[in-house]
Parts: structure tokens; sequence; C-alpha cells
């Protein structure tokens, strides 16, 4: 379908104009573009940031990036050969990525519309990527609607991403040539967006009571479905889009609200029906007195060494649909005693733990990625007198800077720019009553450490744009691959809050220091197989004697995490056989062990720590082979760390490290 826009009447009447409100819409948007001392005949901006400051802005949005990738890929199968390209942006507009036909991407690089370049309307005028931000809403900017006259051969369709409690965290766009425009684009893109969403959404609150509903039963696990989140006590948490349309409310008045305010059931009853109902769905109303179908899930940690192993959710759960995890109640979270698998070390761990809880001891917890520090600090909350509280997990080193203030102590309404109505809730606030978990404490900027510091002495925080004082009752556990000790000689991390957090500090060995590998192992498979709950396929393959001996030569970079992806894969490679075999496991694993034998011939890893093998040396061995890895994936960061099980800060760091180091001879 192509459409020639009218050049005497450019943006009133532009394909998929909705009339006035439209036209508006892009005349207030020129406004701003003039009151930024932009000109229509100016030459685009062709100043990117630097490779580095993307890549830090990237790692910023984490999360965003991670479950928008395989969205835009989706998208891209729909949009291919016509002359278009899809646009993931931070919440500044700057671009991350950008995929599309190779011709047009050509086309558009000579606009400088490529990742690492900001299409703010600051820097670029009236565009779909920067209005949609500045108006918070979905935009299609067309032809001579653009503000500046080198940006008009394209038709542009945005669509702001909100993260699960309201804010603006980036922007999807579909941008072609003005000419190939179609009117489906915008859905398309819409529909995109809110994918993400849901996708961060169900990240969020993994471990909290979730509900999904809509009108219409057939609709149950569609885009269209709501979802609203609950701790498991019945506190509102939090609403996607469809959740608060169906609902009637903005995330801001839901705030007030309970579970049993909202459907007039209490939490337990709420249990008791998902229980009894057939297929999983439980029958709900709404305040409007609206029928709804609904699935209810609790995604509580199974007893998993992963850190990131989870019960099975509505509809996985056996032949009823019925979440395992309520099929027999809430279940808790795995104590200390499931984390004993027999290395003297964790034991140890376990045993100094176990004299600190209840004692309004901070716990700070080091180790390398993947070690499972998560799963230990969930293991401290489930054997604490706060077990039945919230757990809050906080990543001071996924959140971007600007908003973990905001996410750590909330905010009033008009804090910032961008804050929404009613304002939002804390983390800290969230955790009252429960465990406030701090991962990669060191990660956390120099300028909110005294005032962590603060909240922590007083128990009580401010919201940002408030006055007020909340006083709050948390036990705080900390976590951190990093070394506290130098960052504070250096000053990069004050003082006085190591020594608030390290009440008691133990280290989780790596995968390669542990005695029980091989129960780990076993552990791992046996859950990922269905974990021997009623109904589940116990015919589990078995872990050969030669596989297991190349993993006790492994050196495990991504530790237990990364050990649970490759039996994932190994197990689905063996499928319908008696033992997993060195055939089942993936091609990059066996490589990586082959160049890191290749840089240390003398001792594979794991028998060099045996014998002694100096620090250094076994961590030129882990930086090789990290290197090595990035290598076999043609310099894919994000299938490097994917593979490996850790995350791409830590590849990159590896990298750095690698750098540094002696090259080898021969």
């Amino acid at each position: 379908m192509t459409i020639q826009p009218d050049p005497a009447r450019p943006r009133a009447d532009a394909p998929g104009d909705a009339g006035h409100e439209r036209a508006e819409l892009i005349a207030q948007a020129h406004q701003r573009s003039e009151s930024y001392g932009l000109r229509p005949y100016e030459s685009p901006d062709f100043c990117p940031v630097l490779q580095s400051e993307l890549k830090t802005r990237i790692e910023r949005s984490q999360s965003l990036f991670t479950y928008a990738l395989p969205v835009m890929e989706t998208l891209h199968d729909q949009i291919v050969d016509t002359q278009s390209m899809i646009v993931l942006t931070d919440a500044d507009g700057l671009i991350l990525h950008a995929m599309g036909d190779d011709d047009f991407l050509a086309r558009a690089d000579k606009i400088s519309l490529r990742p690492g370049s900001e299409w703010s309307e600051a820097r670029r005028g009236t565009n779909a990527i920067g209005t949609a931000l500045a108006e918070n809403r979905a935009t299609l900017v067309h032809g001579a609607d653009h503000y500046l006259e080198a940006n008009q051969f394209l038709t542009c369709s945005c669509m702001p991403i909100l993260d699960p409690y309201g804010k603006t965290v980036g922007a999807l766009d579909v941008t072609g040539d003005q000419r190939g425009f179609h009117k489906h684009t915008m859905a398309l893109v819409r529909m995109s967006a809110q994918m993400i969403e849901n996708q961060l959404f169900g990240n969020a609150f993994r471990d909290m009571v979730c509900i999904r509903f809509h009108s219409r039963a057939e609709f149950l696990g569609t885009l269209v479905e709501g979802i609203v989140s609950f701790t498991p006590g019945g506190r509102f948490l939090s609403a996607n889009r469809s959740g608060q349309f169906q609902l009637g409310l903005s995330n801001g008045a839901l705030q007030a609200h309970t579970f049993s305010s909202l459907f007039g059931l209490s939490m337990s009853q709420l249990f008791d029906a998902a229980r009894a109902a057939h297929a999983g769905i439980v029958p709900l109303h709404l305040p409007s007195g609206v029928k709804v179908s609904a699935r209810v899930e609790w995604k509580t940690p199974a007893a998993a060494l992963s850190g990131g192993t989870e019960a099975r959710h509505a509809g996985a759960g056996g032949a009823t649909g019925i979440p395992r995890s309520l099929a027999a109640g809430p279940a808790p979270s795995p104590g200390l005693d499931e984390l004993d698998t027999g290395d003297a070390q964790i034991r140890t761990v376990i045993g100094k733990l176990r004299k600190v809880i209840g004692k309004d001891i901070p716990v700070m917890v080091l180790g390398e990625t993947g070690t499972g520090k998560e799963l230990m600090a969930r293991a401290i909350h489930a054997d604490s007198g706060r077990r039945a509280g919230p757990f809050i997990a906080v990543n001071c080193a996924s959140i971007p800077e600007n908003l973990i203030e905001s996410e750590l102590f909330g905010y009033e309404e008009g804090a910032f720019t961008g804050a929404r109505k009613k304002g939002g809730i804390g983390k800290m606030l969230l955790a009252n009553g429960g465990t406030l978990f701090l991962d990669e404490i060191g990660d956390m900027p120099l300028h909110l450490q005294g005032r962590l510091l603060r909240a922590l002495q007083e128990r009580a925080v401010s919201p940002l744009g408030s006055s007020k004082v909340i006083h709050i009752d948390v036990s705080v556990v900390c976590a951190t691959n990093r070394n506290l000790r130098d960052l504070v000689a250096s000053g990069q991390f004050r003082e006085d809050l190591y020594y608030r957090l390290n009440g008691l500090v133990v280290r989780l060995p790596a995968l390669r220091e542990r005695s029980d590998l091989d129960v780990v192992a076993g552990k791992l498979l046996h859950q990922q197989h269905g974990g021997g709950a009623a109904g589940a396929d116990n015919h589990a393959p078995r872990i050969s004697d030669a596989v297991m001996a190349l993993f006790r030569r492994y050196h495990w970079p991504g530790n237990i995490r990364q050990l649970g992806n490759l039996l994932r894969t190994a197990q689905l490679m063996a499928e319908g056989e008696a033992e997993i075999t060195e055939e089942h496991l993936p091609d990059d694993f066996l490589d990586d062990l082959r160049e890191a034998q290749a840089q240390a011939p003398a001792a594979a890893p794991g028998v060099a720590m045996a014998q002694g093998m100096q620090p250094t040396r076994l961590a030129e061995v882990e930086a090789m082979a990290i290197v090595a890895t990035v290598k076999a994936h043609n310099g894919n960061i994000s299938a490097a760390a994917k593979a490996l099980g850790i995350s791409r800060n830590t590849v990159y760091r590896k990298m750095e490290e690698a750098r540094g180091l002696p090259q080898q001879s021969g």
C-alpha cells in the first residue's frame, strides 16, 4: 500500500490522521522544536555517543534490552522487505538497538538514525521517538510532520515502553520510507511494546501473587489479558495497562487497595478457589461488578541451586493447570537446610548465618556471579521470623542511575519529569515488615549511598518530592561480586555505609571450589526435569561418568547458573536417552574447555585448584576462557554471556582483565 502525501497539507492530513487532536499534537511538537533553537533546514546531528557510553547505556537498560530483542526479531519478521527498520531507545531517546532491511538501514545511517544517536525532540525536533517520549503516548510522525527537512522522507510509528510501576523506560519505533506507509504499522508497534511491558511485569513480580484475568476466558494468555500483582498478604503492587483499564483505576489509585477490597475475597479464599478450580480458571468479580475469568500464579522460588529456577506457573502444573505452588497451598522459599548439599564451605556459611538470623544483624553475601547469592538471601528470609513478610530484591547494577533513587525511596506526583500521577512506592517501603535484598550493592551510585545509610540508621524513608517521613522495619541482606574494601579505599564506596552493612560477611565459594559438584549437577537436572512432582516425567537422563569428569575439569566462570543452563540444553539434546554424553553438550562449552586446557596444559582448572594453583593463574585461565567463548560467538557479547550463564557486565570486565594479562607464547 502506497500513499503519496499532500505537500500542501502535510501535518493535518497525513495518513492515519485522527483529526484535530493529532494535528494539534504535531503543531505543539513543532513549537517545542523551535523553542529548542532548531531550524528546519539544519543538517542532522552526527554526534553519536562513544561506543563505551553506548555500552553503559545498554547495561543501564539491561532488562528492557533483554526482553525487547526477541520481540523486535518477531516484529522484523512481520515487516521484512518493506523498506523499514525497528528501533529500541532508552527513556532519553538514545537508540540502543536497531534492525531492518539493509538498504534502508544504509539510508537511515545518512541521517544518523543508528545505535548511539539520541532522537529526543531537543536534538532532532519533531520525530516519532522524541515526540512519543515527550507526550508519553503512541505517536505517528509522517513525512513533512518531521520538523527537520532532512527527516521528511520518513514515516515513523512509536510507542513508549513503561516499567511495571508506570515509569517510561524506553520506546519502540518502526521507521520506514514515507511512501510505504501502512495504517497497520502502529497497531503492530503497540502490540509489540505491550509484549515487552508484560515481560518486564512478569519479571518484576515473579515471586509475588499474579492474577491474569479477562471478561472472556479465551483471551487469557493473550496480550489483552489484565495482570495484577499482590504480595502473598494481599497488598497491591502493580497492574499492567490492560489490568488498569479493566479495573477502571490507575496504578496510583490502586495503591490504596488490597486484593480483598478489589475482588471481595481474602487471599486464603483465593488460594482455596484456585485449588478447586476447573482447568485452573477462577471466577472473580471486578469492582464494577463485571465477572471475569482468572488464573492465579504464585511463582515461589523452588529449592534450586541456580538462583533462577522457579516453581511452575499456572497452566503448567499438571492436568488441571493449577500452579504446583497452589496445589498444596502457598509454598515457602527454600530454607538454609535445603541449600546444604554436602560441601564443607557451604555448611560453614549456613552455620554462621543460623547464629545471626533474627537478631537484626545485616548480612553481606560475597561471591562471583552465578554462585547463588540471591537464593541464599531468600533462604535467610525463609528461616527468619519475617518469613510471612515480603522479600524485595533490588539489583543496584541493573536500574538506570537516574531511576535508582526513586526505585528505592519512592516518589510523589510531580517529583521529576515523567513522574506518574499519585507517585510511586519505593522498594524500601515495599519491603516493610520483611527483607530487603540489595544485590550488586557495590554498583550503587556514590551520591545515593549517603541517603541509603541515613534511611537504614533512622529506619525511615522520605519519597522524592515529599517532606513526609515514613517509618519502616526491614532486615537487610546485601550481595556483591566486587571487593568493597578496594572500593572504599578508592573512594567509590562510603566507609560508613560499608560498616553499616557488613554485620556478618559470608562468602559463597565458586563452583570450581566446591566438593559437591556431583550433587549440585544431579539436583539441578532433577529440578529441570520436573522435580519429582506429581505428574512429572521422572525418567530423566543421568549424567555419564565421562561428562562428570569433564565437569570437574572445567573452571565454570558462570558458576551454578552456567551449569544449570548447560544441563537444560544437554537434557533436551538427550531426550529419550538414558545418559547425557559428550555429544549432548553444547559445542561452545567443549570449545571453551579445550581452549582453557590449551592455556593451562599442565593442569586443568579444577585439578589445579586442588594442587594449589595461584589465584592469579586461575583468574588468567578464567579470563582467557571467556575471551575464547566471545570469539566462538563471533564477538556477540549477549550470546557469549548467555552461553556462560553470566551477565554482560561480567563478560566485559573479564575481557578487560584479559587484555592486561601477559600474552602466551608459542
